[in-house]
């Protein structure tokens, strides 16, 4: 799946002037400047982080280092594909900036934001800090977050050992192998409205691939997509969906 890794990095591109504006009102207005073509905002509205219009998100980063790696090895190699991670976002590259510090501590001075450069997620943070201490799991054991689906190679079977290398938590395996069947359903099925059914009928099925301890989690959290399906983002943020 490759291809699928080719198609993020341009997507990823597209959004980042935009990227993390969690305010409701300020997208709305920047936005309403753009309308109806908000792709490639010339000039970046992010309240974190800010790059020049066409580079990554550090999502489409992620994106673009497995590809690398995979086009190299053919497969996913963990330890190429380790070292690949710390070149691209360690010490010495365009992330290491004061703010994205993996051994800032807490407590000190306010940080300024947007910062001028990318930003370095916490679990990149963590694998900087795993493989320096030289852990052989270099995974941050508790970050979940969205980052695992930047990590798709193949299917299932190869999902977890490339996510796995900078989150090491259960919880993210497992939906990012949820992802990996969303993905699949869509590149065999084309558009397909059924396909939230299909996935939850997967993971159901006792015989399925890669099965996880917490797919029933997994379950219950598209259950209720399902049952938010005809409401607005506006409904729905940040009322159902609260870390927003």
């Amino acid at each position: 799946l490759q291809h699928k890794e080719v198609r993020e990095s341009p997507m990823q591109s597209v959004v980042m002037p935009m990227h993390w504006i969690y305010n409701p009102d300020r997208l709305k207005e920047v936005l309403s400047e753009l309308e109806p073509c908000p792709e490639f905002r010339p000039q970046s509205a992010n309240p974190f982080y800010r790059r020049t219009t066409g580079e990554q998100t550090c999502y489409g980063d992620q994106a673009y280092v497995l590809l690398e790696s995979l086009s190299q090895c053919g497969d996913v190699n963990v330890d190429d594909l380790s070292k690949r991670f710390y070149t691209f976002f360690g010490p010495g590259t365009v992330y290491d900036l004061p703010l994205n510090d993996p051994y800032r501590q807490k407590g000190g001075p306010k940080a300024v934001l947007p910062i001028d450069g990318p930003w370095r997620n916490g679990s990149l943070k963590a694998f900087i800090r795993n493989v320096d201490a030289g852990k052989e799991e270099t995974g941050s054991e508790v970050d979940c977050q969205m980052d695992g689906v930047t990590k798709l190679p193949e299917m299932l079977e190869k999902v977890e050992k490339a996510v796995r290398v900078t989150q090491n938590n259960d919880m993210c395996v497992a939906v990012t192998l949820a992802a990996a069947r969303f993905l699949e359903q869509f590149i065999l099925n084309g558009p397909d409205p059924n396909a939230l059914d299909a996935v939850l009928a997967q993971l159901n099925d006792p015989k399925r691939q890669n099965p996880q301890d917490l797919d029933r989690a997994v379950i219950a959290h598209i259950h209720q997509v399902k049952e938010n399906l005809a409401k607005t983002s506006q409904q729905l943020i940040p009322a159902v969906y609260t870390n927003t």
